[in-house]
């Protein structure tokens, strides 16, 4: 394997995405508040390793705003119609990372706004790390072919504390005892140990 597809994270060549996790999907995706805890987990953190992030909101004329506990009221929020995030002023908040490599990507649904957005920013080049822990989907079905589906594409799959630790990297790090206090607690179970449990040749 090359070094370009190992998959590494910098904080300053990262950006976060958050995508469409919003009040009318509430009753209905699964896993919804644990997957939205989780994505508030990954804001905090980013914002404590200064990585630019983005939130987008689709259609929020008639699926609401964005849940308040995600922890994003200071930031802009970016509406959109289609299912990419890549829209021009998620494109220009890109572009603003210098050296851009890896965008770190939260939020619903997994086999609609996740897939196009990260068969998007693959096409362009870039590392897409899918915060299994922070992405969901109406059906559980549609969830996990999804992220079996952007495994096959070159997605790298992983979980938000594996993610956050790889971003920080060592116990050394300036700021590493505000990111302990953030994961000390385990990630609330978004119900993907059924999902992944051996053998599933989907992951296989």
């Amino acid at each position: 394997m090359s070094l370009a597809r190992l998959g590494k994270v910098v904080p300053k060549s990262s950006i976060l995405f958050l995508c469409d996790m919003q009040e009318k999907f509430r009753p209905n995706i699964s896993y919804f508040p644990q997957i939205v805890s989780v994505a508030a987990r990954m804001l905090k953190v980013a914002k404590v390793l200064e990585i630019c992030t983005v939130v987008t909101e689709q259609y929020p004329k008639g699926l609401g705003p964005t849940v308040p506990e995600l922890g994003a009221e200071d930031l802009p929020k970016y509406s959109k119609t289609c299912f990419s995030m890549l829209i021009p002023e998620v494109e220009k908040e890109m572009a603003s990372v210098p050296n851009l490599k890896s965008v770190l990507l939260c939020g619903i649904e997994a086999q609609a706004c996740i897939m196009s957005t990260a068969l998007d920013v693959m096409e362009r080049g870039l590392d897409v790390h899918i915060v299994m822990d922070a992405c969901s989907s109406r059906s559980q079905v549609d969830r996990i072919v999804a992220l079996s589906r952007l495994r096959q594409s070159g997605a790298f799959l992983t979980t938000s504390e594996g993610l956050i630790l790889q971003l920080v990297r060592d116990a050394a790090h300036p700021r590493f005892r505000e990111i302990q206090k953030l994961i000390m607690d385990p990630a609330p179970d978004s119900g993907l140990l059924p999902l992944i449990k051996e053998p599933n040749p989907l992951f296989s």
